[in-house]
Order: C-alpha cells, then sequence, then structure tokens
C-alpha cells in the first residue's frame, strides 16, 4: 500500500525542477532530460533519479539518493529522525523502510526535499560519478 500522505509530502515539498513519473517500477522523482541531457549514467536515455517510492511486500521505501551522496545530510535526518517519528529507523544507503504508515514523519519527509534542489542534487551526482571513474 503506497502511502498518498507520503507522496502529497514529497509533492508539497519538492524543489523545482523535478517532475514526477513513473521510473524503475515505482513512482519517481528525476531531473528530466531538457534540465541534465546527460542522463543516468547506466543508461543516459533515462532521466536523472532523485527519489522514488515504493510499496513493497513488508514496507514502504523512500529512496532519496542525496541521502547516499551527501554524508552530512544522512547524519542530520538520522539524528532528526527519532523527535519526529515513533518508530526506529529503518535504511539502507538510500533507501528509508517504513513497516508502519503511522511511523512516516512526513514533515521531516517534507524538510527532506527541500534539502536538496536541482542544481546541488547535479553537483552530487557528477562529483560522486567522477570518483568512481
Amino acid at each position: 500500500m503506497l502511502s498518498v500522505y507520503l507522496r502529497a509530502s514529497v509533492l508539497e515539498n519538492l524543489p523545482k525542477g523535478f517532475k514526477e513519473e513513473m521510473s524503475y517500477g515505482m513512482l519517481g522523482y528525476v531531473v528530466p532530460l531538457d534540465i541534465y541531457p546527460d542522463g543516468y549514467h547506466c543508461d543516459p536515455k533515462l532521466p536523472l533519479p532523485f527519489v522514488n517510492i515504493a510499496s513493497q511486500k513488508k514496507f514502504i521505501a523512500l529512496y532519496h539518493m542525496g541521502l547516499y551522496a551527501n554524508p552530512d545530510l544522512l547524519k542530520w535526518f538520522s539524528d532528526a529522525y527519532s523527535k519526529h517519528s515513533t518508530g526506529k529507523l529503518d535504511i539502507g544507503k538510500s533507501c528509508i523502510r517504513f513497516k508502519k504508515p503511522e511511523h512516516i514523519p512526513y514533515e521531516l519527509i517534507g524538510t527532506l526535499m527541500k534539502k536538496m534542489p536541482v542544481k546541488e542534487w547535479i553537483r552530487l551526482y557528477e562529483e560522486n560519478m567522477k570518483r568512481q571513474v
């Protein structure tokens, strides 16, 4: 079950320039090719992914690539989480898992979305890609 409130929190706080579309079989928020024509390095014909929301068998997942690319953002989110949710933080490299919809910190997710404008995401993406080459 995909939380419509989670989607609303993302959409209401998504910085200008990102676009909502289906991405990898999930609801996705991407940098469109007209803003970043280089596209995603795995398939340059695809727009650069940023955030995805998925309904998995046992949890709702929010994939936020900025958390993976920016350790300071990850620390901020991890520190703030317990102040906004009664649930325990369950997070992977970029995946935040919510086992119960009532544990989703919608206000915190909204704030997280505002923290990375399109230009900053592109800069971080390019910076991290150069390290891998």
